[in-house]
């Protein structure tokens, strides 16, 4: 299972994308979007997202 964006609260600052591992996030149109079959659901961008727009 993978990590949930939420878009509306996103603020496309990249920090989520910097700390993957695995290189599961992106950036799209200035906000985040999670590769479902990469992503490991470690957590590491859930604490990373200043925001709190990523959950499990």
């Amino acid at each position: 299972m993978a990590v949930k964006i939420d878009k509306p609260t996103c603020i496309g600052c990249g920090a989520c994308v910097d700390v993957c591992p695995v290189q599961a996030l992106s950036m799209v149109d200035d906000k985040a979007v999670v590769d479902e079959a990469t992503c490991i659901d470690c957590g590491a961008c859930i604490s990373a997202c200043p925001v709190s727009a990523i959950s499990e």
